[in-house]
């Protein structure tokens, strides 16, 4: 059996702290917003931004639409969805805090290190949609005002569900911006990105032909 961690007062008080700002956040908004009525709105929110829901979609649009203009856009875009779960796992299951109390034990799809609390991955995962649309493949502008308000949407409703304290919100917000820039960094050109798109399916690549 793995030994208690040790935690630092001074991250422990923070950390009580951040608990008890979160409690009573979500008990004061509760008397104007009643999580009752609610709650449909926050949980579409939530499924609006969950890691399968995006992955499998966004797989599912390279097929759909295939344009090979579009490739490098959607090749980068996949990498950073790829690289935001793959991070906010590894910190989740190194970190290992503990959801709000008052979590719902019915969360979809809570399993291994999704079921901690720090970071949030969907809030992660909306700012990253949110800096790449505005940073690395600017959209219109209203567009990318859409996008924020809804980012910002998400990173409330993880709050006001109890799935999240407010650092978990906010380091999420940050994992989402780093994951941006790290896409920045490695950002794969036109040709290898329709290499890569190559292996989902070489019968729709521009140019393929059927032997029989």
């Amino acid at each position: 059996m793995s030994a208690k961690r040790n935690v630092p007062p001074f991250l422990s008080s923070l950390l009580d702290f951040d608990s008890k700002l979160t409690s009573v956040l979500c008990n004061s908004v509760s008397k104007f917003l009643p999580s009752r009525k609610f709650n449909t709105y926050y949980k579409g929110l939530e499924y609006s931004c969950h890691g399968i829901v995006w992955l499998a979609g966004w797989m599912t649009s390279i097929w759909v639409f295939w344009s090979q203009p579009m490739f490098q856009m959607q090749v980068n875009f996949l990498i950073g969805l790829l690289i935001d779960v793959f991070v906010v796992a590894v910190l989740k299951a190194f970190i290992r805090r503990r959801r709000p109390v008052g979590n719902p034990t019915y969360q979809w799809m809570t399993i291994g290190p999704d079921c901690y609390s720090f970071p949030s991955g969907h809030v992660s995962r909306a700012f990253y949609i949110t800096f790449f649309f505005s940073l690395l493949y600017p959209l219109n502008e209203l567009t990318s005002i859409i996008i924020f308000v809804w980012a910002l949407a998400v990173a409330v409703s993880r709050i006001l569900l109890r799935r999240h304290h407010l650092l978990d919100v906010l380091a999420g917000g940050l994992v989402g911006y780093l994951v941006s820039l790290a896409v920045n960094l490695i950002w794969v050109d036109q040709s290898t990105a329709e290499y890569m798109i190559s292996f989902i399916s070489d019968d729709r690549s521009e140019g393929a032909e059927y032997h029989v």
